[in-house]
């Protein structure tokens, strides 16, 4: 008698389980609803996308995410493939502009990872946050320098990125690693136009990582310029470094007789013994006088001829 009626009641919270887990017809609709918004922007069919919208149904879902794997919003669909007018017609209904995957990547990440400028671009212009989400361990603008996207890092550094931005690592994995922020990983995969592009707005010479807490954890912190020549990156990586003020006397590289960069060397020991011209000081004074956020804009506002704009932005 007992056991039966043990068995009944287990019988009876198992299917009270399993009708918890079965969705209620209205997240189900939902579901529904938001992959077929999902369907028309990955068809790149903005009218059909424009058409379902205009239905509250489909409104209110436009934020949900759906699909197997990991679930997405219409928005980052759009964002992925690249289907800039499906992504223009979400925006303009309310999409969530910043809203996250499972992964804590925004839209804006997903753009540039796949290297989509005109959603970038429009993405940047709806208010879309260009660091990025904090709770990711990359970030869009390291994802550019790491690709060598001059344009797309030109774009997210106009709207005002974080141009010394180092991955997100916990403080006990706090080493030479953490200091390996865009100006480095430009430097190391060779893209010199990002490299000079970052500088341009305000990148630290010296080193990537600037906070304090962080350098003290790190017992020997590496500078650009000697990351520069123990990779090999060649004289332009060096001469934009010390043009921009890089400190020649931090290096302790130059002494290792296996560096490769012989000429690179002779010109970072000619800089320590020859001293600048009064151009290229009275260049460095304006510019560490400028906010470190948006240097070129700044001298751009600046009352000066354009010669003199040019030179101050170092724009042969």
């Amino acid at each position: 008698m007992l056991l039966d009626k043990s068995t009944s009641m287990s019988l009876m919270d198992i299917s009270k389980i399993f009708s918890l887990l079965q969705p209620k017809e209205d997240e189900e609709e939902d579901t529904n609803c938001c992959q077929e918004l999902n369907q028309a922007v990955f068809k790149d069919d903005d009218k059909l996308l424009t058409d379902l919208l205009s239905q509250d149904k489909y409104r209110k879902c436009i934020n949900h995410r759906s699909g197997w794997g990991i679930p997405v919003t219409p928005l980052r669909t759009a964002a992925a493939q690249g289907h800039l007018h499906c992504l223009e017609v979400l925006l303009a209904h309310g999409a969530e502009v910043d809203s996250l995957d499972v992964k804590a990547q925004t839209p804006l990440f997903t753009a540039v990872a796949a290297k989509h400028l005109d959603c970038v671009v429009a993405l940047l212009e709806a208010g879309a946050n260009p660091n990025g989400s904090l709770y990711n361990n990359c970030s869009p603008v390291l994802t550019a320098a790491r690709e060598g996207d001059v344009d797309i890092l030109r774009e997210l550094l106009r709207h005002g990125a974080d141009v010394d931005v180092k991955p997100k690592m916990p403080d006990w994995a706090s080493n030479a690693t953490t200091c390996r922020g865009p100006l480095y990983i430009s430097a190391v995969y060779g893209h010199l136009d990002c490299f000079k592009l970052l500088l341009q707005h305000g990148a630290n010479p010296d080193y990537n990582c600037t906070e304090e807490k962080m350098l003290t954890r790190i017992k020997q912190p590496k500078t650009v310029l000697e990351m520069c020549l123990r990779y090999g990156c060649g004289l332009e990586y060096i001469q934009l470094l010390i043009d921009f003020g890089a400190n020649v006397f931090l290096p302790t590289l130059i002494v290792d007789k296996t560096t490769r960069q012989n000429e690179a060397v002779m010109l970072l020991l000619k800089e320590r013994v020859c001293p600048k011209p009064l151009m290229s000081q009275a260049r460095l004074a304006l510019w560490r006088f400028l906010p470190m956020e948006n240097k070129m804009c700044s001298i751009d506002c600046l009352d000066i001829p354009k010669i003199l704009k040019n030179y101050l932005n170092h724009v042969s």
